[in-house]
C-alpha cells in the first residue's frame, strides 16, 4: 500500500462515519444484530465469455458518496480500468492492458476492497461490543 492508496482513505472515512459517539450507539445496537455478511453469488462452472467494454464492479460501503467502482473501457484496441471514489470523482486510470488483465484487476480490487471492509466492519464491531463488556463489568449501563 502506498500512502496515498485511495482505497485506504475512504476504509478511514467509512470507520470514522461507522464508529458512532456512545451515545448513538446504544440505539443502533438492534439494527448491527441483524446485519449479516454480503456473500458474492456463486461463479457458475462454464461461464460464457465476459464482454469487457463497460464491465464494471462496485466496492461495499455505506453511502454511494464514497463507494469505490471499477470500470473497464476499451480505446485504441487497448482495455483501460478507470477506479472512481463516488459519483463525480475524476477517475484514477490504469492501462493499457490486455482484456484478461483489465477483468482480473477490476475482480480483485473488488474483492480485496470488500474483504478489506468485512474486517473493518468486524473490528468495529468487535470494539463496541468489548466496550459493553468493560461498562458491564465495571457496575456502569
Amino acid at each position: 500500500m502506498t500512502q496515498g492508496d485511495p482505497t485506504d482513505n475512504a476504509l478511514a472515512t467509512i470507520a470514522s462515519i461507522l464508529d458512532p459517539p456512545e451515545s448513538r450507539r446504544e440505539a443502533e445496537k438492534p439494527a448491527l444484530a441483524e446485519q449479516r455478511p454480503v456473500t458474492p453469488p456463486p461463479i457458475p462452472a462454464v461461464a460464457p465469455p465476459i464482454e469487457a467494454h463497460g464491465y464494471s464492479k462496485f466496492g461495499p460501503g455505506p453511502m454511494a458518496s464514497i463507494r469505490f467502482k471499477w470500470t473497464i473501457r476499451l480505446e485504441n484496441g487497448d482495455y483501460y480500468v478507470d477506479e472512481t471514489i463516488g459519483e463525480n470523482s475524476t477517475p484514477i486510470v490504469s492501462g493499457p492492458m490486455s482484456r484478461e488483465a483489465a477483468i482480473q484487476m477490476v475482480d480483485d480490487r473488488e474483492s480485496d476492497a470488500r474483504r478489506r471492509f468485512e474486517q473493518l466492519k468486524s473490528e468495529m464491531t468487535g470494539r463496541g461490543a468489548a466496550a459493553n463488556l468493560v461498562g458491564k463489568d465495571s457496575g456502569e449501563a
